[in-house]
């Protein structure tokens, strides 16, 4: 089965914020879209979004550049599949891309009814694999705290 998605295209005027560069709601929704692409490649059927974690933007996208959304299966539960997603871009004319965005999302496949469905487990072998799926553990673990924390206002 195939862990991996990337989406690229081109970064469009109507993505832009007031500052001039890519929007940070546009890269948010590129996001879940590719992170959706490669869980529902993973499960063979609809996922959806249950956690995003930890958007980290490291450097803005100019309007114009091409962008390269990476997504990666890193961990599987049962029925959840997490995802490693990384923006990247670069100018048209440029050879290098810029590491722009990264988190980790979380979708939970999901059957007609919408009830949780199994989903095939996740086996990494290469040790960049394995050091990612113990990434998302140790994030797994942080969430519960996290989830106790907003449990008060969550209501």
């Amino acid at each position: 089965m195939n862990t991996t998605l990337t989406l690229r295209f081109l970064a469009e005027p109507t993505d832009v914020n007031f500052g001039g560069k890519v929007h940070g709601g546009a890269v948010m929704k590129w996001i879940d879209q590719a992170g959706y692409a490669c869980a529902a490649q993973w499960c063979g059927g609809y996922a959806v979004t249950v956690y995003v974690g930890g958007i980290r933007f490291m450097s803005p996208i100019h309007i114009g550049s091409i962008v390269e959304i990476r997504a990666k299966i890193i961990y599987t539960g049962t029925t959840s599949m997490h995802i490693a997603v990384d923006v990247y871009s670069k100018r048209p004319e440029a050879t290098n891309y810029i590491h722009n965005t990264h988190c980790i999302i979380v979708f939970v496949a999901v059957d007609s009814t919408g009830a949780p469905t199994s989903v095939a487990p996740y086996s990494p072998t290469t040790p960049d694999e394995i050091k990612l799926q113990q990434y998302a553990k140790r994030l797994m673990e942080l969430r519960k705290g996290i989830e106790l924390e907003m449990s008060e206002f969550m209501q």
